[in-house]
This record gives C-alpha cells, structure tokens and sequence, in this order.
C-alpha cells in the first residue's frame, strides 16, 4: 500500500486510532468527561479527514474503492455519530453507571459503517457490517436498568445473527458460481455464470438480498425494527436509524450499480415487490401505534421503500444518482432532528415516549417542539422542507422509470404518513400534558442547527443538488 492510499484511508485511521486512545485512556484512568472529549475530537478528526482524502479518491486494494460519493455519506454517517455523542452525555446515566466503553463502541459501530460504505468486495462488505452490528448489539443493552435494552439487544443479536448467516451463504454460492467476490467481477460473470448455472446465482443472490433487506427492515424482514426502536436508549435508537441504516443502503446501491444488476429483470421485480409492501405496510402500522419510537420505526421501514424506487430506476432516469444522495441526507437529517427532541423528552425515563409524554411541549420548549414539528412536516413530505424535495426526486425518478405501480404505492404511503404525522404534532399542541423537564441547552442547539439544514435543503436545494451532480 503507497502514501496515496494510505491518504485516502484517512477517515478509517482516524476512527481506528479513537477507538486505540479510548481504550488507552479507560486502562489508565476511568473518566468519562475526557473519553467524551476523544470521542467527539477524534469523529471531528475523522470528518476533517474526509475532506482530506477527496484529493486522493482511488481504489485502495480490491477490498475499497474511496471515491467522492463514498467519502460524502461518509461524512454524513460520522457527522449522525456526533450528533449521537452529544445525545449520549446524559441520555442515559444512571448511579454508579459509566460510559467509557459506550463511547468506544460508538467509535468500531461508526468505524464499520465507514469500511461498509467504502467497501467494494465481499469480504470488507461483511467486515463492515460485523463490526459495526456487534458494536450496537453492546450499545443497545448498554443500560444496566430495565428490561427492554437487553429484550431488544437479544432480538437484534439473534436476528441480525441469521440474516449475517443467510448473507454469507449467498456470498459462498455466489462465488462458487463466479469464482468472485469483488462486486465488479461478480457483475461481469454472473451473466455467463446464469447461463451454466442459473439455480445457482439466483440463490445466491435472493440470499445476499434477503440478508441486506433485513439490515434495512424491508417487509417482510422488519419484524425486529419496532421492538428494538423502542427498548434501545433513544441516542442508540437514533444512531442504528441513520448510520446502520444509511451505511448499508449506501452499501446496497454500490453493489447494484458495480455488479450492474439492473439487468436482471426477476432481481427488479423482487425489489419492486420489497418497496411497494415496505411503503404501504409500514404506513399502515405506522397507524396503530402510541409509542413514538415505534411509530417511527415503522415510518423508517416505509422510508426505504420509497428510496428503493430510486434504486430500481438508477439506470433509468439522468438524475437517479442525485435522487439516491438527496433523499439520503433529507432522511439523515429529519431522523437526527427528531430523535434530538426525543432523547431529550426521555432521557429521565427509557420508557417515557408515549406519544402523550409530548403533550403540552409547545407550551414549554419552544425550540424543541419547532425541531420536532419541522421533522414531522419533513417526514411528511411538505413544502420548504427536505423531505419535500427528496420525495419530489422519487416521484421525479418513477415517472422518468415509468414505474407507475411503484408512484401509486408511495402516493398512496405518503398520504397514510401525513396522518400519523400530524398527529405528534396536533398532541404538542395540546394545552394540559405533562410537565417535561430540560436541564441543558445542547439538545436545543442541536436541535436547532439540525432544523436550519433541513429547512435550507427544502427551500434552497440547488447548491446542495449542483454537489451532489458532481460526485
């Protein structure tokens, strides 16, 4: 490996040198006001080293390709990591509970969702996804109090266990069939592979599809995603809804575009299937529930559905790749800005996110209630908000795709969503509800500088559009 790749591996050598000064620090001396610190230094590091490695974009052995495009979600992703460090601080404690190595898992679950991202074979794809998988495991029964942390920390462990387990199969057979891994040498094989071996390559590929789609919660692999919202602490609930599951999206659509997969007309209308039963089935669930965390785990499962019809048409249409960046962040973003409130709301009681616990926030947290009025109204897809533009792409890309099952789902599911939405909204409002408590203004800033960027990517896209054609 040269200088030049080295330099191009800079956000991973940060995150990676971290993770070696946390774990130096707490052998030392248990601090966590000073691991605190390292962790949002060395993410600021890494960030900056994002920037850095634009200049040295190359592919770095067979297992990496550093590219613009993966070095954006990758500041994106470690960018949603700070804002869960900043949640975290006092999210969570409790007597006698410390949190060094929380901050140290959060440092290998960012440092797998770099390598994810980045990733361009099959073995650093499931490197990636293990290390950040088994980091999260820990982070969701990090709390030493209750019962749900450890309930969600066993399904999520068992569960994401299989789906690793079913994806790896599908890389053996795959490879059996190919003779690659690499997702360029698999793409140009797997055609003559399919001709010898048709069985073959289309188990394989519906396994490593089923693997990928219960990562991302798609219908009908999603029945761990509301319980594992609900009972993971709110900033780790956060975290697996915008890192996890951005990394791996962003994991998906370079294997689809690498391995030229929009060929193969059975896999478009497997994943057209996926969309269309994640967008209405996670709308419609999205319905019956009182738990707000629930009820945005299954509007997580209904969003990817929508991102999966840019997936489907990223051949199709001339500006698909800007659709699958813009949606990407608008979600990242408006996901952030709600669980900002959320974890500030909740942080004294796990259990407390009722969504009557929201009752009367108006009337005593301007700034919060705001935030998390414009993340509904950006979930919702209204205009001057990100969620507008990044559904305005979809619709733009299924009608250049002439997908129109597709566009009849999503219109269907985003008018279903206005409902739930409003109505968090409509309970904030409400004169008489309980008295919440804030101790800190940092979840205010947060907050507040997370609804700007929204509001800005909703009212005044075309800067962020014109970045995002040139990646």
């Amino acid at each position: 490996m040269n200088g030049s790749q080295m330099q191009a591996l800079m956000p991973i050598l940060m995150l990676s040198l971290t993770a070696i000064v946390l774990m130096i620090q707490a052998s030392i001396k248990r601090d966590e006001k000073a691991t605190w610190v390292i962790t949002v230094v060395g993410i600021l590091l890494a960030l900056w080293g994002a920037g850095y490695a634009r200049d040295f974009s190359q592919p770095v052995t067979i297992l990496l390709q550093v590219d613009n495009w993966g070095l954006f979600f990758t500041a994106l992703v470690l960018l949603a990591s700070l804002v869960t460090v900043v949640l975290s601080q006092d999210s969570f404690s409790s007597e006698g509970e410390s949190k060094e190595e929380y901050y140290l898992l959060l440092v290998l679950s960012a440092l797998g969702a770099v390598i994810l991202i980045q990733s361009s074979h099959m073995a650093s794809l499931l490197l990636g996804m293990e290390l950040m998988g088994v980091a999260l495991y820990a982070m969701i029964a990090f709390p030493k109090k209750g019962l749900l942390p450890l309930e969600a920390a066993v399904k999520y462990l068992v569960l994401s266990g299989c789906a690793s387990a079913i994806l790896l199969f599908g890389f053996a057979l795959l490879y059996a069939a190919t003779g690659e891994l690499s997702y360029k040498g698999i793409g140009e094989k797997a055609a003559l592979a399919y001709i010898s071996n048709p069985l073959l390559v289309m188990a394989g590929t519906a396994m490593v599809t089923a693997g990928i789609a219960f990562k991302l919660s798609l219908v009908p692999f999603h029945m761990w995603t509301p319980d594992v919202y609900q009972g993971a602490p709110t900033p780790v609930t956060g975290f697996l809804a915008t890192v996890s599951k951005g990394a791996v999206f962003v994991a998906l659509a370079r294997i689809y575009m690498d391995a030229e997969l929009h060929q193969y007309e059975s896999l478009i209308l497997a994943l057209s299937v996926l969309a269309a039963f994640s967008m209405l089935i996670g709308n419609l669930l999205a319905l019956l529930q009182e738990d707000i965390k629930r009820l945005l785990a299954y509007s997580s499962i209904a969003h990817f559905g929508y991102l999966l019809i840019v997936l489907i048409a990223l051949t199709g249409s001339e500006m698909a790749s800007e659709a699958v960046t813009f949606y990407l962040a608008a979600y990242i973003l408006t996901t952030l800005g709600a669980f900002t409130v959320i974890a500030r709301v909740s942080r004294e009681d796990q259990q407390k996110s009722q969504i009557s616990e929201f009752e009367g926030l108006f009337w005593r947290n301007k700034i919060q209630a705001t935030a998390l009025t414009i993340a509904m109204l950006s979930f919702a897809g209204i205009p001057l908000t990100a969620g507008f533009m990044a559904k305005f792409f979809v619709i733009n890309v299924a009608i250049q795709g002439s997908h129109w099952f597709l566009l009849s789902a999503l219109v269907i599911g985003s008018a279903i969503g206005i409902y739930y939405y409003l109505r968090i909204i409509f309970s904030m409002s409400k004169t008489s509800g309980n008295d919440i408590g804030f101790r800190d203004r940092s979840g205010d800033i947060t907050a507040l500088l997370l609804t700007v960027l929204i509001l800005m990517l909703g009212s005044w896209p075309q800067p962020f559009i014109a970045f995002a054609g040139g990646l």
